[in-house]
């Protein structure tokens, strides 16, 4: 495995540092803009099915230049090539890092005799069951939690357009009971696939509540588990004690959050189909090709995960808001939240040394227009600098023309209000009908007063279909994969996620026997108020 510089360890990270010092602390979008008229031409590109317009970013082609020196001293493309030929680059597990391999076209990948062979069988089995007439299936519950709900479950209404209109489907991923009681309570047992969504076939949250939905079943008066139920697991075993026949599954080096493309991804092949299903591995296979193949000042992958260290780093921005303008992305925003910050959030290098700097920005967001009613005024007007990432799409797949016109000004409208901003001057000179006739027109201006200077991305698809919709999530992909490698960490482990599970393992009985020996005086106490 190619080994290279931590990125604070580089002669590129110490110029960087004076360049900041220089031009970037104090960099102004407003005096960029009206010094390069060609600003826009220069700052934006086309990558497959996504357009990119980074130019209301706080960095200029000498900052572009300074950050591609950093990634070729910490040995981006070395790691990139060797994450992509299959060598054990997740090295605390001693695992390769293959989604790539799930979506190359047969012989153009590793493993790909036995990633075709599942994909195969798992799309003809859903094209059995989206031949509803045949069938009876009308309902498809997803149970999984993680990677195993957050990506089919960001994926099947973003293709609404592509569903199956005889097929609904629901997802339950929480412990929580309300989540699943309110889905059973509109099934018919009868009409009814579960697909039990875990690589171990002991996930916590998803066992349970897959002996919930079975005990459902048969009280409902279901009669054939393994008709019903299928999973997508390794645990072969435990499936069919569960009553299991039909099983799907994939390998140690397709980690949680990149699964979609395997057997995970049953929910979305049933929902849009064999052909949509291929046509989103297309879509990502055409973002790998592009993030494998092109110079660095034009790869977008890369250039965001760049602006994403030269923002964390430099600028010190501890967030960043996903602000997609299409209602089908309603969940890209919390898809992306695992994905980022579950394989950033590090506060060590390779070497297991603590890191002296930042790693991942806290992601969040809501859909256009619905965040500009919501949050927006803080991104405005607020006092931390918030990047923001636009995405927009042409055309729509409604007919409502004039719907989709308004939608696009208003995300176009909102990425340009935040870097002009409104002086205190022009807003003394406007009329504000709501605002109280007593206050003196000075204060008021200046609480009407927005700094502007606020960096965003605009990332445009033509349409939002399968095939853009797989790209834009490889490129998301490959971002993440870039800030990791600067950073010198691990971004394929999550260990964070075990201690909780370990202290809630120890909890459990306690509830049942009121012991709390050992236990802090808080939990102690909280235990005991909860069993009261």
């Amino acid at each position: 495995m190619p080994t290279a510089p931590r990125c604070d360890r580089t002669t590129a990270w110490a110029a960087l540092q004076g360049h900041f010092q220089a031009h970037g602390r104090d960099f102004d979008l407003r005096e960029a803009f009206a010094r390069d008229p060609g600003r826009f031409d220069s700052l934006s590109l086309q990558a497959p099915e996504v357009f990119a317009d980074l130019s209301k970013n706080r960095l200029d082609l000498a900052t572009v230049k300074l950050l591609c020196e950093l990634a070729r001293e910490c040995g981006l493309e070395a790691r990139r090539d060797a994450m992509l030929a299959g060598e054990p680059i997740n090295h605390t597990e001693g695992r390769a890092v293959l989604h790539t391999a799930l979506r190359a076209p047969q012989g153009q990948g590793p493993f790909s005799d036995e990633v075709h062979e599942v994909l195969d069988r798992m799309l003809a089995f859903a094209e059995d069951v989206r031949d509803t007439a045949r069938s009876g299936i009308r309902h498809i519950v997803n149970i999984g939690i993680g990677g195993s709900d957050l990506g089919p479950q960001m994926v099947v209404p973003a293709l609404d357009a592509f569903v199956h209109p005889g097929l609904t489907f629901h997802f339950v991923s929480n412990v929580d009971g309300h989540d699943i009681a309110p889905v059973l309570r509109r099934l018919k047992p009868e009409e009814t696939l579960f697909i039990i969504a875990s690589k171990t076939f002991t996930t916590q949250e998803t066992m349970a509540n897959a002996q919930v939905a079975k005990a459902w079943f048969l009280q409902h008066g279901g009669t054939d588990t393994r008709r019903h139920f299928v999973g997508t697991t390794t645990n072969v075993k435990a499936a069919a004690e569960f009553g299991i026949d039909t099983t799907f599954g994939f390998w140690d080096w397709v980690g949680g959050r990149y699964s979609l493309w395997s057997a995970i991804g049953l929910p979305i092949a049933l929902a849009v189909g064999a052909e949509h299903f291929r046509e989103l591995l297309a879509g990502a296979h055409a973002m790998d090709r592009h993030f494998a193949e092109a110079p660095l000042p034009q790869n977008l992958p890369a250039l965001l995960g760049l602006l994403d260290v030269w923002y964390r780093n430099f600028h010190g921005f501890g967030s960043r808001s996903v602000a997609p303008y299409h209602q089908g992305l309603k969940r890209l925003p919390a898809y992306l939240q695992q994905l980022e910050m579950e394989s950033n959030g590090k506060c060590v290098d390779l070497d297991g040394e603590a890191l002296p700097f930042a790693t991942s920005p806290v992601v969040w967001g809501e859909p256009g227009t619905n965040g500009q009613h919501a949050y927006f005024q803080m991104l405005h007007q607020g006092t931390d600098v918030i990047p923001v990432e636009f995405i927009l799409v042409k055309r729509p797949t409604h007919g409502h023309a004039d719907l989709q016109a308004k939608l696009l000004a208003n995300g176009l409208a909102q990425a340009q209000a935040l870097m002009l901003g409104k002086t205190t001057e022009q807003a003394r000179g406007e009329k504000a009908p709501t605002a109280s006739a007593t206050l003196d027109a000075q204060t008021l201006a200046r609480h009407r007063t927005f700094p502007g200077n606020r960096p965003s991305t605009t990332l445009l698809l033509e349409q939002l279909t399968p095939r853009s919709l797989g790209a834009l999530i490889a490129l998301y992909e490959h971002r993440v994969f870039t800030s990791g490698v600067l950073w010198g960490i691990n971004s394929f482990d999550q260990w964070g996620v075990e201690l909780g599970k370990a202290l809630c393992n120890d909890l459990l009985p306690r509830l049942a026997s009121g012991d709390t020996a050992g236990l802090d005086s808080s939990t102690a106490g909280l235990l005991k108020k909860v069993r009261a």
